[in-house]
């Protein structure tokens, strides 16, 4: 009987040992910068681990405003670094995080607007403007500066080329930069100023064309995530596996500079 027992025990912790591990959940906020770069790299880590993520996207300083009233977010990946540090700095996250990536902004526009942009990367702000002259008022489309870094850099870029007040009557500012880019290629648009990033991912590719704007003309677009204090295993695990050449390689291949 005794034998039988240990048999019996030693069969319980032999199926046990060889059953897998259920997979962890992770919410994570990340900027609308990354909708599709975000998207490719929880796939493949999902893949590759069995974990679950689910991804939330949205302007920067909205998450930042709900993660400070409690929001249950476990990962926050920042366009501006400034939101993850003020998230540190009210006892919000792990620690201050890391910056994962640059971005860079565009003009981006409908094919054919333009034979080309040349040297001029305000050049179809300049091509709306002239219209506005003559009656017509085609919008010109970025983020909310309020609350989005994109929005912020289209901003001081308008500034840089003295266009700020022009435009003012032609503007139309999306909730986050992913909805500026669809206001930019919408019938009525002239264009827009948006993240390099959503200009390159297959939905637009191949129905828009851009120019990048001078990284001068605006302040840098550094993008830091971070873990908040709610983060589990899932949350550190993913955190980590886009810090690698993997995660590295998506950003990269979305126009993001990763140095």
């Amino acid at each position: 009987m005794r034998g039988l027992y240990r048999h019996g025990l030693l069969l319980a912790w032999l199926l046990l040992t060889a059953m897998p591990v259920s997979a962890g959940t992770a919410t994570v906020a990340a900027a609308s910068s990354l909708q599709f770069a975000l998207t490719e790299a929880a796939e493949r880590f999902e893949h590759d681990t069995g974990h679950t993520l689910r991804l939330n996207f949205g302007s920067s300083g909205n998450f930042r405003r709900q993660i400070a009233q409690g929001a249950p977010f476990e990962l926050f990946l920042s366009a501006d670094e400034r939101y993850v540090e003020a998230l540190h700095d009210e006892g919000h996250t792990r620690d201050e995080g890391v910056i994962y990536a640059h971005g860079r902004l565009v003009w981006l526009q409908r094919p054919g607007q333009a034979k080309s942009f040349g040297d001029a990367p305000m050049a179809g702000v300049e091509q709306a403007l002239a219209r506005h002259a003559k009656g017509e008022r085609p919008r010109i489309a970025l983020a909310n500066p309020e609350h989005a870094p994109y929005g912020v850099a289209a901003q001081q870029a308008l500034t840089h080329a003295g266009l700020w007040d022009q435009t003012e009557p032609l503007r139309v500012l999306g909730e986050n930069v992913s909805q500026a880019a669809q206001f930019a290629l919408s019938d009525d648009a002239q264009g827009g100023l948006v993240a390099y990033s959503l200009a390159l991912a297959p939905p637009l590719v191949d129905r828009s064309e851009y120019i990048l704007i001078p990284e001068g003309w605006h302040d840098p677009l550094r993008h830091r995530m971070v873990l908040t204090c709610e983060a589990g295993d899932t949350a550190q695990a993913f955190y980590t596996w886009l810090q690698q050449e993997e995660g590295r390689a998506i950003f990269q291949h979305y126009g993001f500079s990763t140095d």
